[in-house]
């Protein structure tokens, strides 16, 4: 069938206890009866002032419940959902709204300085919403008051499956674009991979059966922002299930608040972005081990940043009963790849099982043979998105036709190992050229995360007369550790040729990561020229 979320929300929400938990985001907690009407009153109150089918609505601010209320209530509007990235600056965030054609813009109070910035050039935007405790500024609606406008019935709409959820990513290199899902294939790309698993519910009035039979969903707690797409996707997906979404309230991830969330609330899944969040969360464990009651974590997903095969067998000693997802995904190809690892055994770091849409093709788009050492880009193949929005050049490159078939082709490189199995390399667009020698900087980077003076790692390439591009580490040392780089370089070259060992090694002065956990490739990059002197 054709699917959309709004939909969905309407069927399960009256088969749902009234008292069962929603959202849960420290003290407070908004049960599925209050949500459902708070969802209704706000699409309709929206709607009310003149917001229409199909309008954009920018989300500015940082993870709490009524990011995942504001997404119901599009859904149910049939509004598109644009992320902000709250970490911009006033002129980011402006291309943001203005790029998008956002109509609406919802915001956490902590932002209102830069949209009275901004409000004057926002002249696309008809409606500002301002979650606050207080008084909103004065061009503002109050959020609460929306919520408690109306009786909480469902809003009267016919909706499409070809309503759309935007997913604005910045990727490596570019401005941000704005990747257009439609709802059906949206679901259709979750259910595709739950089919693996068992029988799905294919249709409406199964899927409320299921939760008839079963009771509410299961309690997800998502670490990284849901303003990126590895939050995003996975709580939208835990409240269409009618499950739980649990946040967390630090500005910045906090693996001790993090455990005692787990502790208290009791998650079954949990969503984390690679070592970035894994390592300081096993390093909590570490520190007291048996203080926190991880037992019912049956498994922990992650997508978009190298998670350790080092780290994740570190885990599995606090939970070895939980099943450890690595997602090979990103906003415009959900599903290239998985690896599962589980306490009975491990999988190296980087390599994935190809999913059944997924296809490798070489630079003359011939397909990769298995075991070859041929090196290719990965493929996946329909449901797709429809490409970015308002660039139609960017859409042509990374959604190419092949063989009769629409592949998303977002620039992932990897060798196919004989198993079919295969070994990311990297994204080419930061891929290094040195002396002619391609380098893809997270086989780098992972083989000096192997070093214990080292907690984590970015390698770039900078400017150079002999090589053209060198490759350069810029590395953030574990507590109480030195730098010594020849040292770090001799360990780089037991297990890496001798090309891809860094040319110099520098100490970082400036975050490596977004709070997404994601790699600040444009930062890294910046602090090697300055510190070398390289002009530019």
């Amino acid at each position: 069938m054709a699917w959309n979320f709004g939909d969905i929300l309407d069927a399960i929400a009256p088969v749902l206890p009234p008292d069962a938990p929603a959202l849960i985001h420290g003290e407070r907690m908004i049960t599925w009866g209050e949500t459902t009407r708070r969802s209704n009153n706000l699409a309709r109150a929206l709607l009310a002032r003149g917001a229409e089918p199909g309008d954009k609505v920018a989300f500015y601010m940082r993870n709490r419940p009524e990011y995942v209320e504001t997404v119901a209530a599009c859904f149910k509007a049939r509004l598109t959902h644009v992320n902000v990235n709250y970490r911009y600056t006033a002129d980011e965030v402006f291309y943001i709204f203005d790029n998008s054609d956002a109509t609406v813009v919802v915001y956490g109070a902590e932002f209102r300085g830069i949209i009275e910035q901004l409000k004057d050039r926002l002249t696309k935007v008809r409606l500002f919403v301002e979650i606050t405790d207080a008084e909103p500024a004065g061009f503002a609606v109050r959020y609460d008051d929306l919520v408690a406008e109306g009786d909480g019935a469902p809003v009267d709409i016919v909706r499409s499956p070809d309503d759309l959820l935007f997913i604005y990513t910045g990727g490596t290199t570019g401005m941000p674009k704005g990747v257009m899902w439609t709802h059906d294939d949206l679901r259709e790309v979750s259910l595709s991979a739950a089919r693996r698993m068992g029988p799905v519910p294919e249709t409406l009035d199964e899927l409320v059966e299921s939760i008839k039979a079963v009771g509410p969903g299961a309690r997800l707690l998502p670490a990284p922002p849901l303003m990126h797409g590895t939050g995003l996707l996975t709580a939208i997906g835990a409240h269409v299930a009618g499950g739980c979404v649990i946040t967390l309230q630090h500005a910045s991830f906090d693996p001790v608040e993090m455990l005692e969330a787990i502790d208290r609330h009791r998650p079954q899944g949990l969503v984390i972005v690679g070592d970035a969040f894994a390592r300081p969360l096993l390093q909590a464990l570490d520190a007291e081990p048996g203080r926190y009651d991880v037992s019912s974590v049956a498994g922990i997903v992650s997508s978009g940043v190298m998670w350790s095969v080092e780290i994740k067998r570190g885990l599995l000693r606090h939970m070895p009963q939980a099943v450890l997802q690595d997602g090979f995904s990103s906003s415009e190809a959900i599903g290239m790849g998985t690896s599962v690892m589980t306490s009975a055994g491990e999988v190296p770091t980087a390599k994935f099982m190809l999913g059944e849409r997924c296809k490798v093709f070489d630079e003359n788009d011939q397909l990769v043979t298995p075991g070859s050492g041929v090196s290719g880009v990965v493929a996946i193949g329909p449901p797709n998105p429809l490409g970015y929005y308002k660039d139609e050049d960017k859409t042509a490159r990374t959604f190419r036709t092949i063989g009769g078939v629409r592949y998303s082709i977002p620039g992932d490189w990897c060798v196919v190992e004989p198993d079919g199995s295969l070994t990311l390399l990297g994204r080419g667009s930061v891929c290094i050229n040195t002396a002619g020698e391609k380098v893809f900087p997270e086989e780098v980077e992972e083989a000096l995360k192997t070093h214990p003076a080292i907690e984590d790692a970015l390698v770039v390439g900078v400017p150079d007369e002999t090589w053209g591009q060198a490759v350069t580490a810029v590395v953030q040392l574990a507590p109480g550790e030195g730098l010594d780089e020849e040292a770090l370089r001799r360990h780089v070259r037991q297990s890496l040729a001798g090309y891809k060992t860094p040319k110099r090694v520098l100490a970082a002065d400036v975050a490596l990561r977004a709070p997404n956990g994601k790699a600040d490739y444009k930062t890294a990059t910046a602090f090697a020229r300055a510190q070398l002197g390289i002009a530019g």
